[in-house]
């Protein structure tokens, strides 16, 4: 069996190994000393104890109405809105020219649509994701095309401008409300015997292209 030592004992023990360890020091030139440092809390900090001071709120840059709008500002319309209706036939809600601000007589013109949430066209396409129609892009980049057709020297004004086709059409991304599409449309070829007209067209939203084509239109004037 085994013996159990008594406290007295243990703490003899621990005396006389507290005096060899002195004589050991001060034989070898050390001195004993109580140590300074204070007691190490038994209790460890929690980290949500430690008070820290609130992050300063990052100041967001205002720029403000008068610079954003001088940074939209538009060049000035060659063909303002009653300019246009002068020369296209198209009225509410299938007018989708705003504007034309860069004309080049029987070659080529630059036009806008601002496309804005009250179109016609959104109230079913589609309702909870208006998405102008992409036949309603080419249309509008054609009465561009009206705008140097309709016009001397490829004609009077007289007489009617059908489609007769389109070609090669690509849709890169949608074009939704809000969006300003400036359309390019150039002519390409003009048969004046068969009232033929050959243009190409393509059409941008921020600079990103957004539908191209290639279009053939037939002019017909009534014989009186």
């Amino acid at each position: 069996h085994t013996s159990r030592r008594s406290p007295f004992a243990v703490l003899r023990k621990n005396m006389l190994s507290t005096v060899a360890l002195t004589f050991v020091a001060a034989s070898s030139g050390y001195t004993l000393t109580a140590s300074t440092r204070a007691p190490v809390a038994r209790r460890a900090v929690s980290p949500l104890a430690v008070a820290t001071e609130p992050e300063a709120a990052e100041e967001v840059a205002f720029t403000g109405a008068a610079a954003f709008s001088e940074q939209f500002k538009e060049p000035e319309p060659v063909f303002d809105i009653l300019a246009v209706k002068n020369i296209l036939p198209h009225r509410y809600p299938f007018l989708l020219v705003d504007k034309v601000i860069e004309f080049v007589p029987g070659k080529k013109a630059v036009g806008i649509k601002k496309v804005t949430t009250n179109e016609e066209f959104f109230n079913g396409h589609f309702p909870q994701r208006p998405i102008m129609p992409g036949v309603l892009q080419l249309e509008a980049m054609a009465q561009v095309g009206g705008i140097i057709a309709l016009q001397e020297p490829v004609t009077d004004g007289k007489g009617d401008f059908f489609f007769a086709g389109v070609s090669n059409v690509k849709w890169r991304r949608p074009v939704v409300p809000g969006d300003n599409l400036v359309m390019q449309m150039e002519l390409t070829a003009f048969k004046p015997r068969f009232g033929l007209v050959k243009m190409k067209g393509v059409s941008y939203v921020d600079g990103q292209k957004v539908v191209e084509g290639d279009f053939q239109f037939a002019m017909v004037v009534e014989k009186k």
